[in-house]
């Protein structure tokens, strides 16, 4: 599929944040190599100091942006104290990106059972065999957890686990931007007010 090329005047015409996105997340599906849905996830701690990781957007919709954690890692303690949060997609093959700043609350307990269903049980059996983010011995004391629980879901099929749901994500601000010659790029800027989105064009 052809990337969607987009230009100066076609950002104008965009009123709807999130018909661009899906746009853009379309090429990147149809171009990139690995991961199309991978983002930069920021944080911060009870001090203010900053966190980002890589995860994976999980879902989207006009409600938001989703993806899944254990509570007790450092992302979901950080962020069920701080509820704020900034995105980054990158897409390298289409020289485009995207930065998202705004909430989050939790997802219902029905959406992430059913995201939940979907995953590979391998990974399902990891949710509850992994202590995310907090100090692990050896390998040897992992894989032995991932025994156990092998062993205590054996011919059934792993719950979710309490400790692990998801996050959605309401934005504020989404901004797009879209390389061009010499740094010359395109930069475009939407801001969620109180009757709807505000578009912003940006020098690069």
């Amino acid at each position: 599929m052809k990337p969607t090329e987009l230009t100066a005047g076609d950002f104008t015409e965009h009123s709807d944040p999130y018909a661009l996105f899906g746009l853009w997340l379309a090429d990147a599906e149809a171009s990139e190599i690995n991961d199309p849905n991978a983002m930069s996830v920021a944080s911060v701690d009870a001090n203010g100091m900053p966190d980002v990781r890589v995860l994976l957007l999980k879902g989207f919709d006009s409600d938001g942006f989703v993806f899944y954690t254990n509570f007790e890692s450092q992302k979901g303690r950080q962020l069920l104290g701080q509820p704020r949060v900034a995105l980054c997609f990158h897409w390298k093959s289409l020289r485009r990106q995207v930065r998202i700043r705004g909430t989050v609350e939790l997802v219902s307990d029905s959406e992430a059972d059913d995201y939940y269903a979907t995953r590979p049980r391998g990974s399902r059996i990891g949710a509850w065999a992994s202590q995310q983010s907090r100090p692990l011995p050896d390998r040897a004391t992992l894989e032995k957890a991932v025994a156990d629980f092998e062993a205590k879901f054996e011919g059934e099929e792993p719950p979710r686990p309490p400790h692990w749901s998801g996050f959605r994500v309401t934005p504020v601000q989404m901004e797009f931007w879209h390389d061009r010659p010499f740094r010359l790029h395109d930069r475009v800027r939407f801001d969620q007010e109180s009757d709807g989105w505000k578009k912003t064009r940006l020098y690069p």
